[in-house]
């Protein structure tokens, strides 16, 4: 692939090694060359990898790598690595990256004469026999930039480096001010500071008023650089720069491909050539393989670095040597070993015999063993990207390739140069207004604003004269039917009164077909200018905002479905029905706390939080109780935090929000547009029904009509009149920002913009337009918007006058939904569990007594769907037994009831239920549960009285 030779001096030399070591007898094997890869990635070995497998494909002996990965920096992991390496007979080390790490190895591979390959930038050149460096040589990479600086013809620039270990390679551009021819050239040095921030720096050299740079810093901090050169502002087509960086191809140059700053660089190889891509295919590919498919597409189509190809062609050269020497036996060497390799000199003096045409180029090296004949191409940033313009070499120096021709003059430009025209205005702010001076001012010096400085920009352009003259009347031009003649403006541009005018001057259908207009240098539609909404006052049931009608009508559903459930669920429950009598082992009848009543109450102190004395007995009831409270939790919550919304923001009173709403006239509010302007015309041509229907409204009212926008805004502004007027939304953009008690109401009705009239068919027009099209692309036009609207006469008044964030929206269901649902499959499993809890009950029941099952199921639904009350009758009590059993109960239930009757008046009368049951106490029934036990207990206290 590539062509290998040696110089002529040196053929000799080259013969007597060949054929020293081919009288040697090896075995023949692989050769193993050992690297060092301490770049803290996978491309390196990559690249050493892709280059070994590509040069030896096809022969018997080939090339093995054998790489050790290192920690960046780590000297004593990289000793190991050299160490190990001896150990596996390699033929020579690449390696490492890192300017210590190379040192270091450096040390060891000179004692033990092994050869070394480095591919990196040293600032001092090693001349010992172990190191062959690919890396081009100081001094003559300082000369590439010295002959570019001298065919640029800089008489002052600044240098800007990133480190000290740079410097070296600037030597040659430090020395070109020869003191001795009297050479004037100002020459200003800047060192970057650590980090990526770079603007306190960029702000001192454009304080200095330096336009020519030269920058030499790493890969990584060049767009960087670049990027905030821009943001300071010395990027323009005043200012050039010389990027000595050999990557220059691999950044992304579209961020600086207009700003007009002359751009130039190098680089040593076209990456579009397919042995490049091929390569950087392979490299991509290998590096899938070595991190077991975590990184792709690591080098991108245009990202080869020439680190990268300097790896590749330094495999090459080494290769080529070894094969070319016919040796087959690596150094057969150890780290603590005094004797050196016997062949590892001769290895480094016929690289340096050789010459051989890699992928960076030429590679031979001088007699002291530098890398100093090497070729590059010249670039140029370009509107279309990275262009060559020439090539640089040791001997012939720098040969342009590109021819310079001038640019093409727009056809009518040279028609323009040096005349003089009369450029028609009128007082239409800020297109055009009276400069307030405390002098007498004549000519153009009496008039400032947007529209007088485009001009000054298009004159500038294109190299004419001028005259301003004002339209006094203000009329900018309308076609009337009757005469069939146009007025103001328009008529003095048809006659040639003027050649061209210049104001807030509307591009319509009906203008373009009298006159001719330029490229729009601002594009604006119709709106609606009224006065700013008015704050509402408080309202006394704002309380309900924060949830929609529609989501209160949810909660008072709920509400009701899950009392009413809780009540059905209570009914079905056994657990839910408990004994009221404590005292009384088998009872007649049982209670329930879940009547109606307290169903709603138990819900109700849920949603305020508040509780209640209710307590659910069984899981079903839980259930049910546990997914209320969790639905309350949610809505409280939920309505707390948007009442807050409510009472912070302050809403405010939008009489009208569109057109729509002005049509209608709510509130009986008038409106009115410039009498014969263009925003008229616009409503009186529209086939649109709303707009048809405002332009009656208007034409049969003409005094709601004004003579100028100035006239719309004071009735827009004035507390006597409801007055909303029409026009167009740059001007109510300008007004806005100095009238904070006005706003823009709406969108936008069309889509219009404003030009440059001038006679039919002028010969100025495209050249003109043209130039506004540039200030468009250069950022000038916003510039001077920016200027005039919000800077200029009182412009920022109200920029920050509204600052509310909007107004809160009420909780709609799509906001809380999904808690109902969570309601109401909650509830479906509540209805469920008590289904089965009352199935449960009845087969019991039925186990207890051998009754029929279905019989006591319908027994038990017919008393459920009855809803008889609270109380319960026991169908199937239990007899108390004969002996010592029921003389026990007797007196057991003796003591209790007599106990009932001495505390009948106490303040405590609440049961403790059996103790199957549960031990929630019961105070929904308090008072009548009391009053029946002790009713029980003196009937049963008599009973035995009289039986004694």
């Amino acid at each position: 692939m590539w062509n290998i030779g040696c110089k002529e001096s040196d053929c000799l030399w080259s013969i007597i090694i060949l054929i020293s070591f081919h009288l040697v007898n090896l075995t023949c094997g692989d050769k193993t060359i050992g690297a060092i890869c301490d770049d803290g990635t996978f491309l390196y070995e990559a690249a050493i990898k892709v280059a070994v497998a590509s040069i030896t494909e096809e022969e018997e002996s080939p090339l093995i790598a054998n790489v050790i990965r290192t920690s960046p920096g780590d000297l004593l992991e990289t000793e190991d690595a050299v160490c190990s390496l001896l150990e596996k007979n390699v033929y020579g080390i690449f390696g490492p990256t890192k300017k210590d790490s190379i040192l270091h190895v450096q040390s060891i591979t000179d004692n033990l004469e092994i050869p070394q390959v480095i591919n990196q930038a040293m600032e001092t050149q090693n001349r010992n026999w172990s190191a062959v460096n690919l890396y081009p040589h100081h001094i003559s990479y300082s000369q590439l930039f010295t002959d570019l600086i001298e065919m640029k013809d800089w008489k002052e620039f600044t240098i800007v480096y990133e480190g000290s270990e740079l410097l070296p390679f600037l030597e040659n551009i430090f020395t070109m001010q020869d003191l001795n021819k009297r050479q004037k050239i100002l020459m200003n040095v800047v060192q970057l500071p650590d980090g990526d921030d770079f603007r306190s720096q960029l702000k001192a050299i454009k304080k200095s008023g330096s336009v020519n740079f030269v920058l030499d810093c790493t890969l990584e901090n060049l767009s960087t650089f670049l990027e905030q050169a821009q943001q300071v502002g010395i990027m323009s087509d005043q200012h050039s720069y010389l990027i000595m960086n050999p990557d220059f191809q691999t950044i992304d140059v579209d961020p600086f491909k207009h700003g007009g700053s002359n751009i130039t660089g190098i680089r040593f190889f076209d990456p579009n050539l397919d042995s490049i891509q091929k390569f950087i295919s392979d490299i991509n590919e290998k590096v899938v393989e070595l991190s077991e498919g975590q990184l792709e597409k690591a080098v991108t189509e245009n990202g080869l670095t020439f680190d990268l190809a300097l790896m590749y062609d330094a495999v090459t050269i080494y290769g080529s040597a070894l094969n070319a020497l016919g040796l087959e036996e690596g150094a057969n060497i150890t780290c603590d070993q005094d004797d050196g390799w016997e062949f590892g000199s001769s290895i480094i003096n016929y690289i340096r015999t050789m010459e051989i045409d890699g992928m960076t180029g030429i590679i031979k090296f001088d007699d002291e063993g530098f890398r100093s004949y090497f070729e590059v191409d010249v670039l140029e940033i370009m509107p279309h990207g990275l262009e060559k313009v020439g090539s640089w070499n040791i001997e012939d120096g720098l040969i342009q390739d590109r021819n310079f021709i001038a640019p093409a003059e727009p056809e009518s430009s040279e028609t323009m140069k040096g005349k003089h025209f009369i450029i028609l205005t009128a007082l239409s702010a800020p297109y055009g207004m009276l400069k307030e001076s405390s002098k007498r001012l004549e000519g153009n010096e009496r008039y400032e604003g947007f529209g007088i400085e485009l001009i000054e920009e298009l004159a500038k352009m294109n190299e004419f004269n001028y005259t301003f003259e004002l339209q006094t009347d203000g009329v900018y031009g309308s076609f009337d039917t009757t005469t069939k003649q146009w007025n103001g403006m328009m008529k003095k541009i048809m006659d040639g009164i003027v050649d061209f005018g210049i104001t807030d001057l509307t591009i319509t259908s009906t203008r373009q077909k009298a006159v001719d207009f330029t490229s729009p240098f601002m594009t604006l539609g119709i709106t609606i200018l009224y006065k700013k909404p008015t704050k509402e006052p408080p309202d006394l049931f704002s309380f309900i905002s924060p949830l929609s009608p529609g989501v209160w009508s949810w909660l008072a559903g709920a509400y009701i479905g899950v009392s009413v459930l809780l009540f059905a669920l209570g009914r079905m429950a056994p657990e839910e029905w408990q004994n009221p009598y404590p005292c009384i082992e088998e009872p007649e009848t049982l209670d329930n706390q879940f009547t109606l009543a307290n169903s709603f109450w138990f819900t109700l102190g849920s949603v305020l939080t508040q509780g209640s004395e209710i307590a659910p007995i069984a899981v079903s009831t839980r259930m049910a109780g546990s997914m209320w409270w969790f639905f309350t939790l949610i809505m409280v919550s939920s309505y707390t935090a948007n009442l807050a919304a409510f009472l912070t923001i302050e809403s405010k009173f939008y009489a009208i929000k569109s057109v729509q709403d002005l049509a209608n006239n709510p509130y009986g509010i008038t409106y009115g547009a410039k009498k014969n302007g263009a925003t008229f015309s616009f409503f009186m041509e529209s086939d649109n029904l709303l707009y048809q229907k405002m332009y009656h409204y208007m034409d049969e009212h003409p005094e709601y009509q004004t003579a100028t926008n100035d006239q719309g805004l004071e009735r827009v502004k004035s507390e006597n009149e409801n007055y909303a007027f029409l026009m167009e939304s740059t001007s109510i953009e300008y007004m806005v920002e100095r009238n904070c008690d006005v706003a823009q109401v709406g969108g936008l009705l069309d889509n219009k913009g404003y030009g440059i009239a001038m006679k039919k068919n002028s010969p100025y027009r495209q050249p003109m337009s043209e130039s506004i099209l540039q200030l468009q692309e250069d950022g000038t036009l916003t510039k001077l918007k920016d200027k005039w609207w919000k800077e200029k006469r009182g412009g920022g008044a109200c920029e920050d006058d509204d600052t509310a964030g909007g107004e809160a929206q009420p909780l709609v269901l799509a906001n809380v939904g999904g808690v109902f649902i969570v309601l109401v499959v909650g509830s479906a499993m509540a209805a469920v569990c008590a289904f089965f809890e009352m199935l449960l009950d009845v087969w019991m029941i039925c186990r207890r007594h051998k009754l029929p099952f279905l019989d006591e199921l319908k027994a038990e639904l017919r008393f459920i769907l009855s809803f008889s009350g609270d109380t319960k009758p026991v169908r199937h009590r239990e007899l108390s037994g004969s002996g010592s059993r029921s003389t026990k109960n007797d007196e057991e239930d003796k003591n209790c009831e007599l106990e009932s009757l001495d505390d009948g008046n106490k303040l405590d009368p609440a049961p403790t239920p059996r103790s199957e049951r549960s031990t929630h106490s019961h105070h929904t029934i308090h008072s009548r549960r009391t009053s029946n036990a002790v009713q029980m207990a003196k009937m049963r206290k008599y009973s035995i009285r009289s039986g004694i």
